[in-house]
């Protein structure tokens, strides 16, 4: 039995899932065959003319870009390693009174697995917990050498929150998540708060940002980045020339973060959301997880991260869309955020 099957049996999660495949829905397809193959330099495949998919390794799919008018994340996909661990997930879920679906063959296809369920996720991003990817024998064509996916999944996922608390507690609640730290960033006299939450080995799977004491998000999209990481230095380097050379908006310059000590920049993908391509951060391996204990850091960054081509116009849109959020309700789960200690 494998260290992470035992703490799985013992009644945790944590451990045995990890960041499987990302769904976008775009009408922008042309637009993101040449931003994930051409600038960021991961492998495609054009199914058909309405679905595109992206690999970073043997899986058959990291992500699903499907034709639609949402042009943001829908889905995140999450791998459990075992049918038992699967079962108290989905356990967790429909005893808490929250539907649950089972994928159609068609989904499951797209998506490169053999079956999945599927059921509501914070801010309106459904979860879908899968155990048994499709691998593909087809060698990978891609400008990239390689990405970091494995143990820790194929990367995280950062998300702007007016309901960061409860938040929090729905990943508890079905992934059993460990704080591993915060950062305070002042932006405009303003404290933005981030939580990073671990799901296995990576610093962090989710990360959980809020303006404190405002109940606004300045982000049309659900979802505020989704980060890869690349295998070498270089590869992430030559991303960085490829995404500025091919015309694609760049958000943040090359910089180091505080907490994770990630190398990386963040582009615009062409939904709207960001694109974090990283290299070499922190990991929690068995040696430090029964030691850590969470910090808070001042500031994202130790150098670097500075913003590319923010205008003013930019600024006003953001504030216009802070408006629109104090009007409505941002959706959350409620069944499945109790039981964190505070």
């Amino acid at each position: 039995m494998s260290e992470r099957t035992g703490r799985a049996t013992g009644g945790s999660v944590f451990g045995a899932v990890h960041l499987g495949y990302v769904v976008v829905h775009s009408r922008r397809l042309a637009d993101w065959r040449r931003f994930g193959g051409l600038a960021i330099g991961m492998h495609v495949d054009e199914l058909d003319t309405d679905v595109l998919r992206f690999r970073l390794d043997d899986h058959a799919c990291r992500f699903l870009i499907r034709h639609g008018t949402a042009e943001d994340v829908t889905a995140l996909g999450w791998q459990v390693d075992d049918h038992e661990t699967f079962d108290r997930i989905l356990a967790r879920v429909s005893d808490r009174g929250v539907p649950i679906e089972e994928g159609t063959a068609e989904q499951a296809a797209a998506r490169g697995v053999q079956r999945l369920w599927r059921f509501p996720g914070p801010k309106g991003v459904a979860t879908e917990i899968f155990t048994t990817p499709v691998t593909s024998p087809e060698p990978l064509r891609m400008l990239s050498s390689g990405w970091v996916t494995g143990e820790a999944g194929m990367g995280h996922v950062a998300i702007v929150s007016r309901e960061p608390e409860s938040m929090r507690g729905y990943y508890d609640t079905v992934f059993d998540a460990r704080l591993t730290d915060y950062i305070d960033e002042n932006i405009s006299g303003l404290t933005m708060k981030i939580r990073f939450l671990r799901v296995n080995e990576r610093h962090h799977s989710i990360a959980i940002a809020n303006l404190r004491g405002m109940k606004i998000d300045p982000l049309r999209t659900r979802v505020q980045h989704i980060n890869i990481q690349s295998a070498s230095l270089e590869d992430m380097l030559a991303a960085f020339g490829r995404v500025t050379d091919l015309g694609f908006r760049m958000a943040w310059s090359v910089g180091q973060h505080t907490n994770d000590r990630e190398l990386s920049f963040y582009c615009v993908t062409p939904s709207g959301f960001e694109l974090e391509v990283g290299w070499n951060p922190v990991v929690i391996g068995p040696e430090l997880e029964s030691t850590w204990e969470p910090s808070t850091y001042q500031g994202i960054s130790i150098w670097g991260h500075t913003t590319v081509g923010e205008t003013v116009l930019d600024k006003f849109a953001q504030f216009r869309q802070a408006l629109r959020t104090i009007r409505t309700p941002e959706p959350t789960v409620a069944e499945l955020t109790g039981g964190l200690p505070r």
